[in-house]
């Protein structure tokens, strides 16, 4: 992780969010996310935007939980692609749009995400 590499920097990241092997800690778990992400992996991508969503080690940013659910969906990450269909549903961040919530929703559901195919039923 420490020379750069973004599977190792993912996995410490993890490790600190839920404080395996390691105390607990939101701040390191967001630094490593982001070292991560900012090498375009999918999964730090996502997992960083959560901790965005939610204000977890970092102060909390619809903003910037979009903008990385959109990097990380782009990459076939189906729960990027489900949170921003809950998104754009209920307007978090966003002015809302059932047509690009029904678009994300979809998406995750064609890989198997079951939230994401009842929340497409009721769209």
């Amino acid at each position: 992780a420490e020379n750069g590499d973004p599977s190792a920097q993912f996995n410490i990241g993890v490790m600190y969010e839920n404080g395996q092997g390691v105390p607990q800690n939101d701040v390191e778990a967001v630094k490593w996310y982001r070292l991560a992400a900012d090498q375009g992996e999918p999964s730090a991508q996502y997992n960083l935007g959560v901790m965005y969503e939610y204000g977890k080690g970092v102060p909390l940013s619809y903003d910037e939980a979009l903008r990385l659910y959109h990097l990380a969906a782009e990459q076939d990450i189906s729960d990027a692609q489900y949170n921003l269909g809950v998104m754009y549903n209920d307007g978090i961040g966003v002015e809302q749009d059932y047509a690009e919530a029904a678009k994300w929703y979809l998406l995750a559901a064609n890989k198997g995400d079951g939230a994401a195919m009842y929340n497409l039923c009721l769209a």
